[in-house]
């Protein structure tokens, strides 16, 4: 009988499976509420709903006692939450110095990064959901405190607008994240471009004609502003200020991170 050598062994080579997308997600969703402060900056969303509402009951005057406002009100607080949230579920892996972990385990970053932008977008859907109910419960008790009947003034296509601008204002936060890769960094580039920006823009198309025309093309607060206005229809030429300023300001930066980020070395 001929022996058999190791070198006629024929072992199967395994194939590692790919982790599904919606496994990641789902990891990537937990990962934002595991930690203390990722908890508490979720859950002041609804606080702060809770908050806006209230004082639209104790402070708004009775005519005003609507639906867009309770609505408009909400949305201050929740639109300044939303992006820093997103900004944190990316630089965390940075800032926490997990990204070396995370990366092994799912060495492709694409993955990684889409992850998180869908769950991201989750939480944003999520919110608005939450801050809708609880408007339309501040709506019906505003209306029984006035002795009133309650009014239903935003449609569900305003909803949607509603739901697509703080998307976009989640998805600002999002691309700063991808950009900078540091938690402060990207917070306070992110004031800036709402806040400051937004100012400057304003003094200088009230002082500059010229600039007053350009404004509704180069400002993405300006640009998107239209969204959250519940009296009105957003115009083509509108829809078109918002295409130009999201690709200026988000699409072409989100590359450029993006770039950074499949090729930077992680600690």
């Amino acid at each position: 009988m001929t022996a058999i050598t190791a070198d006629h062994v024929h072992v199967p080579a395994t194939v590692p499976h790919r982790v599904p997308l919606a496994r990641v997600t789902k990891v990537e969703l937990r990962k934002m509420l595991d930690t203390r402060s990722g908890f508490w900056l979720v859950a002041s969303i609804a606080i702060s709903a809770v908050l806006a509402t209230v004082g639209v009951i104790l402070w708004a005057p009775d005519g005003e006692m609507t639906y867009s406002t309770f609505a408009t009100a909400i949305r201050f607080p929740v639109v300044i939450i939303l992006p820093l949230v997103a900004i944190l579920a990316v630089t965390s892996e940075w800032s926490q110095r997990t990204g070396l972990t995370t990366f092994t385990l799912i060495p492709h970053r694409s993955r990684i990064i889409t992850a998180k932008a869908v769950s991201s977008v989750l939480v944003a859907v999520a919110a608005m959901v939450l801050t809708f109910a609880v408007g339309a419960l501040g709506n019906l008790l505003g209306a029984a405190v006035t002795g009133t009947s309650p009014v239903w003034d935003v449609t569900i296509t305003q909803c949607a607008y509603y739901v697509f601008g703080m998307v976009l204002s989640l998805m600002v936060g999002f691309m700063l994240g991808v950009l900078i890769r540091a938690s402060t960094g990207a917070i306070v580039a992110y004031f800036i471009l709402t806040f400051l920006l937004p100012t400057v823009f304003g003094l200088l198309a009230t002082s500059q004609q010229w600039f007053a025309d350009l404004q509704p093309w180069v400002d993405i607060q300006f640009a998107q502003s239209g969204l959250f206005v519940f009296e009105q229809s957003l115009t083509g030429e509108q829809w078109a200020h918002i295409a130009v300023t999201g690709v200026t300001w988000l699409l072409i930066p989100m590359a450029v991170g993006l770039g950074f980020v499949m090729r930077a070395e992680v600690k």
